[in-house]
């Protein structure tokens, strides 16, 4: 048996959940089309704690995943694969354009944001890396991905965030740089809402 032929058995045996445990469908909507703005969400709060320590994870997520999603739209362009929608009669829980499936962005944007948050914070990133798998399995579940295609993003996600760190770790030059530019925020922050002095 090939591979493709291996990836679409496992496509259709998580797709097929649909049908044997529809009660769950609705959470799976939700989770494949809704609930990566909880990332968006998260990142900001994160940020307007005005914690250094979290304002230098913030930038390190955006940057990580300005990289990764570049990637998986490079890789998208070159490795072009039809959605399961389009090859197969799938359960499709919701609606999405048929373009390339390879690799799922949402499950790179996921990882590479949970993989930041969990650098600089173990206890709250595996809480992310929960959420992040939910989604990624969600969009099996609803018809739009194929597990390599969510793998694939993953992978990308994660190796991403783990080399910027190394990069910003390595690099003096680059840590200061960035920390230049948080500092650079932070003086026109300050202008507009003064940070509270604790007594």
């Amino acid at each position: 048996m090939s591979f493709t032929e291996i990836d679409y058995h496992v496509f259709q045996a998580i797709n097929q959940l649909g049908n044997n445990y529809s009660v769950l469908n609705p959470l799976m909507k939700i989770l494949a089309s809704k609930a990566e703005y909880v990332f968006y969400v998260g990142v900001v709060v994160y940020w307007f704690t005005r914690q250094e320590k979290h304002r230098r994870m913030v930038a390190q997520s955006l940057f990580s995943a300005t990289i990764a999603l570049a990637i998986s739209g490079i890789l998208g362009h070159f490795f072009y694969r039809d959605r399961p929608f389009v090859t197969h009669a799938v359960l499709q829980l919701i609606p999405h354009s048929a373009n390339a499936s390879f690799p799922s962005d949402h499950a790179t944007a996921a990882f590479v944001i949970a993989t930041s948050i969990w650098i600089f914070s173990r206890r709250s990133g595996y809480i992310w890396f929960l959420l992040a798998a939910s989604i990624a399995f969600s969009r099996i579940w609803t018809g739009v991905h194929y597990p390599s295609d969510i793998i694939s993003g993953a992978v990308i996600g994660v190796l991403t965030a783990l080399l910027v760190n190394q990069f910003f770790l390595r690099s003096e030059k680059a840590l200061k740089f960035l920390k230049v530019l948080i500092h650079g925020y932070e003086i026109v922050e300050s202008k507009v809402w003064r940070k509270k002095i604790r007594a």
